[in-house]
Parts: structure tokens; sequence; C-alpha cells
């Protein structure tokens, strides 16, 4: 049997593991499903079948030489990243259910393996489901080759355990910070990597109006292309049915990329994030990661979804009562071992907060909660940048 092969054996055998056969029947009905009966929704123009086994990167923020564009003029591919957070990324669900389009989600995998459950409804809808390495360290190529390696290998990985399936070898640098090496090792395994061509700054904006403004605005400017979101962002939530039906009013459509042949995780590391899930699944382990990286937290019942215009806006505009900021946010960041182990939001693979390569932490020390939504490498107007001491976003 070939390793592709085993892999897939594996994958078809961890599927009830992760959610249960219930909803494994509920997932596959629903994909089954590819009709749109909403009257004038965006839906998809068209399908592209991209063939990773060569490798490359596509998108066109990158220093390194991308691929050909695949899209024409008014054409855009949607791609979230940084999730899956349960209360943002299902409403983000819902408004391309009812636009009937679809998109690439780039999913950490820790925040993979927290919300196992979401990562399936991600797939059930008919969306591709790329990496964006395990834990998101800040700055992959100033990190030994070993460890850069293994964030790219564990969150394949723990994504495709978390999904029960398997999912396409489409991965993201976090904070778009690539390499000629690491682009080449991600050849080497079948794997293509994917920059941007838009970011939609909703890192930084806050107002649903003022992102939807300013994305438009940077579509048009552009023609089309690649576009950067966060699905941990409940401004993006709550902004994106006023973004999508701009975008169609203007006269743009939506392309979806999909793969020519899954991703390979590797077969021992599979295995240990699907007993990993597993024991959570089986104990009923409730549980809130909310990435140190991310700002919306769940609301006060800790389940439903933001919502464009739902009563838990509250927690898209960063109220602490509705998204409580955690105390090592709130009081400034306890960088030792100890408060890493402890806290689950902050703990990295392989252990530790993920900086800057070798960096010293100093540059965080007595950080209050400006940090919370502040750690970004980009600038106001979208460009992207890496300052000297400041860590890269997303």
């Amino acid at each position: 049997m070939t390793e592709s092969r085993f892999v897939l054996t594996k994958l078809s055998r961890i599927m009830p593991i992760v959610a249960g056969c219930a909803l494994l029947a509920a997932a596959s009905a629903h994909a089954e499903t590819d009709t749109c009966d909403h009257a004038g929704a965006l839906g998809v123009a068209r399908t592209v079948e991209i063939d990773t086994s060569s490798g490359g990167i596509y998108g066109a923020l990158s220093t390194h030489t991308t691929k050909t564009s695949l899209l024409g003029k008014k054409e855009v591919v949607l791609t979230f990243d940084d999730g899956p957070m349960p209360w943002i990324t299902r409403s983000i669900l819902e408004t391309l259910d009812k636009e009937c389009t679809k998109a690439t989600f780039f999913s950490v995998g820790r925040m993979a393996v927290a919300y196992p459950e979401v990562v399936r409804e991600v797939m059930a809808r008919g969306h591709t489901l790329g990496t964006h390495t395990y834990s998101h360290p800040f700055n992959m190529p100033r990190m030994k080759a070993e460890k850069a390696q293994a964030e790219i290998e564990n969150g394949f990985a723990a994504v495709a355990a978390a999904a029960g399936q398997p999912i396409a070898p489409f991965f993201r640098f976090p904070g778009l910070a690539d390499s000629s090496a690491l682009i080449s090792y991600l050849g080497s395994r079948g794997m293509a990597a994917f920059t941007v061509d838009i970011v939609s700054n909703d890192s930084y904006i806050h107002s649903a109006s003022e992102l939807t403004r300013r994305t438009v605005a940077a579509v048009e400017a552009h023609k089309g292309g690649i576009v950067l979101f966060h699905d941990i962002k409940g401004t993006t939530a709550k902004a994106l049915p006023g973004i999508l039906a701009k975008l169609k009013d203007r006269g743009y459509t939506v392309v979806h990329f999909k793969a020519k042949a899954p991703a390979q995780p590797k077969v021992d590391l599979l295995a240990g994030y699907a007993q990993r899930i597993e024991k959570a699944v089986a104990a009923k382990t409730p549980g809130t990661k909310v990435p140190f990286y991310g700002s919306t937290g769940p609301t006060a019942k800790g389940t439903e979804a933001v919502t464009p215009d739902g009563d838990a806006a509250q927690a898209a505009a960063g109220n602490d009562e509705a998204a409580p900021m955690p105390a090592f946010i709130r009081g400034g960041l306890d960088l030792s071992q100890k408060a890493n182990e402890e806290h689950p939001a902050v703990s990295a693979f392989p252990g530790g907060i993920p900086m800057r390569g070798d960096e010293p932490a100093g540059f965080l020390q007595g950080a209050r909660g400006a940090i919370w939504d502040s750690l970004h490498g980009w600038t106001p107007d979208g460009l992207h940048s890496t300052p000297q001491n400041t860590p890269a976003t997303r």
C-alpha cells in the first residue's frame, strides 16, 4: 500500500472518532447538496483545481517568485486565517451559505484540535481547508529549519485529524513571512503556499462599515485577487454580508480553489492528534480556546455566534464583559514557561509563546490591552511590513 493510500485509510478510520457517526452523516448530506436556491446570490462563478505536486506559491504579496495568477479581472478568492473560532467561524459560514459561495480556510492546528466540530462544519459546507501552521509562530524564516518544518507538519496532521477526512495541501505562512527554503520544503511534500493579493485589514479595523468600505476599495484597486480575512474577528463576521453584497453589485465574482490531490500528513503525527481528539470528545471536555493573536472572545453564554446584527455584536466591539481579555493580556504578559503551560491559549508547539525567531521577548514585556488586538505587522494602509521589534500579523 502506498503512503498516500495508507494516509487516506487512516483518515477514514478516524472520522467517527472526531465528531461521531451522526455528525458525519449530517455532514455528508450537506456536502452532497451543492445547489443554491437563493435568488440573486453571489454564488461561485468557477472552480479552479490546483495541482500542488510541484509546490510553488500563489498570490502577489511575496518577495519570492510566485505562480502565474489563476484569476481574471473582477474575480476574487475569499480566504480566512487563524480559526476555527466557533462564535466567529459559524457566523461566517452562515453568511457564505446565504450567498451560496465558497472560501478557503487556513486553520491553525491547535485551534482545529480544540474545535474539531467546527472544522468538520467547514468541510461539510463544501469549503476548502488548508493549514496555517500548528501554533502560529510569528516569523518562520527566523526559526531553525527543523522547528519550522515541524510547525508545517504538525499543522497539517492536526487539521486533518480534526477534519476526519483529507484536506487540501494548501498552506499559508503566518504573517505571510515566507522563505525560499520553506517554499521548497512544501514543494517536496506536494504542498503549495498561498499568499494574498488584497489585505482586508480586519486585524485593525473595528467598525464593520469601515471594514466594508476599505475592503471593497482595495478589491477595486486591484481589480480582484486573493483576499485575506480572519475568522477570529467579530468585525469580519459583521461586515462580511455587506462586503459580499457590494462586490456582487460591482460585478465581481467568486472563484473557488480546490486541490487536485489531498495533503498527505505524516501518519504518526496524524494518529497522535486523532487519539488526542478522541480522548477530548469522549470526555466531553468543554473548553474555550482563544488564540492570543485574536481579539474576540465568546459571549457570556459562550456558544452563540457573533452575527451581523445580533445581540452578540458587543463581543465584536471588544466589550470586556462579553469578550473578556485573559488576565495574561489585561495585566501584562507573563512570558514564563509556567504561565505558558497554565494558559492553553498561550501554549504553543512545542511549548511557550512563539516569538520572532531567536529574538528576546522584551518587546512584549509590560504590554496591556492594546496587544490583544495589535500584535500585527501591517501598516494602516494594508501594506506588509515587519518592523524591527514588531511581530508580523497572521
